[in-house]
């Protein structure tokens, strides 16, 4: 334990030092946020709706930080670790290469969460956002998508054979979900042909999930997205401790 919050601590100043992620984990939800906010405010989400078209968002914005971290953080810094021969070190000291990646995981989760707060107290704050449903099957359903999203990174960035191409399947994972999946671009205002692209998107499912719990609708209207989301996250992690490449 007491190496993993040495490794944490110093991985953590490194991170915030480079800004990547406080730009595109924190801030850019964010923006997102009060242009909503500012765009929307009040408004109902549609004619004799019991909720905000912001707090219908709420739930899409809140991902934005899981897909930074897990699609594109996650598998650039395996890569690049694995690369400049980190990890291969880490296998013929005491501590394993497994705690380095564990802590890797860690940081992109607390940026997530960081996130996560910040938005709400944000939200709540200036545009009167309130969550209808509970926060116990929302905490839930974002744990579940970090977890699948993070298992996308960590298989991307296992199985990539350099840096480069890690970057390529990154960036061709990362900016799709991001735009089309309504995490950025509201899922509702969308083209009915662009929201059948967009449903094969496996964020959009998690999104789908998320919205769901924020504004308290039954499970049962989620099975399919609970299910995709699991899936994903068993089949990526499998895939990665199977293939995952140390050097």
């Amino acid at each position: 334990m007491r190496a993993f919050k040495a490794m944490l601590k110093n991985e953590m100043k490194l991170s915030l030092r480079g800004m990547d992620m406080v730009i595109f984990a924190i801030c850019a939800p964010l923006a997102v946020l009060v242009l909503l906010g500012v765009l929307y405010g009040g408004s109902p989400a549609f004619e004799g709706a019991g909720y905000t078209f912001l707090e219908q968002s709420f739930g899409a914005v809140s991902t934005i930080a899981i897909c930074a971290g897990g699609v594109m953080g996650l598998p650039l810094v395996i890569s690049d670790y694995r690369h400049k021969k980190i990890l291969k070190r880490f296998q013929v000291t005491p501590v394993s290469p497994g705690l380095l990646l564990a802590v890797q995981v860690c940081i992109y989760a607390i940026y997530a969460l960081a996130s996560l707060l910040l938005l709400y107290a944000v939200g709540a704050l200036f545009f009167g956002l309130r969550l209808t449903g509970s926060w116990g099957p929302f905490l839930g359903g974002y744990f579940l998508v970090m977890l699948s999203m993070f298992s996308i990174g960590m298989m991307v960035g296992g199985v990539a054979p350099n840096t480069k191409i890690a970057g390529i399947i990154a960036s061709a994972l990362y900016f799709p979900m991001l735009i089309l999946s309504g995490a950025t671009l509201p899922y509702e205002m969308m083209p009915r042909a662009l929201q059948r692209v967009s449903d094969l998107l496996p964020l959009t499912q998690g999104i789908k999930l998320l919205k769901a719990a924020a504004l308290g609708e039954p499970a049962s209207d989620v099975l399919v997205p609970i299910i995709v989301m699991a899936a994903l996250a068993l089949a990526c992690a499998g895939v990665s401790v199977r293939f995952f490449r140390w050097e």
